[in-house]
């Protein structure tokens, strides 16, 4: 396998956390379990829009749900390596100034 391969799923992973609602709602969920009226009244989306972010979390293995009577509850799988991902990346974008934000292929103002 090649070092390219042996790399695909952690861009899998970024891709995944690459979308702000995601981020906010892995943020979220580091507080506890939530229901998704709960996630739409947090992020302000519709929630079919919620609910795709969080089948495209769960289908990640980033979270889980269990049915609550007529709602299901959303946790997150491993709430501690959540936060150790979420503090590191915070750490980097201090260290280098979010210059990400800049880059003209990822950064806020590149073409998609």
């Amino acid at each position: 396998m090649s070092e390219r391969d042996s790399l695909a799923p952690a861009a899998c992973l970024y891709r995944a956390l690459g979308d702000p609602a995601r981020l906010t709602i892995l943020r979220h969920l580091t507080m506890g379990e939530h229901r998704v009226v709960d996630l739409v009244d947090h992020l302000g989306l519709a929630q079919s829009t919620v609910s795709k972010h969080l089948a495209c979390l769960r289908d990640c293995g980033l979270v889980s749900s269990r049915p609550v009577a007529r709602s299901s509850m959303f946790a997150l799988t491993e709430r501690d390596l959540v936060l150790k991902v979420l503090g590191a990346t915070e750490e980097l974008l201090a260290a280098t100034g979010d210059a990400v934000t800049l880059c003209s292929t990822t950064g806020l103002g590149a073409s998609k």
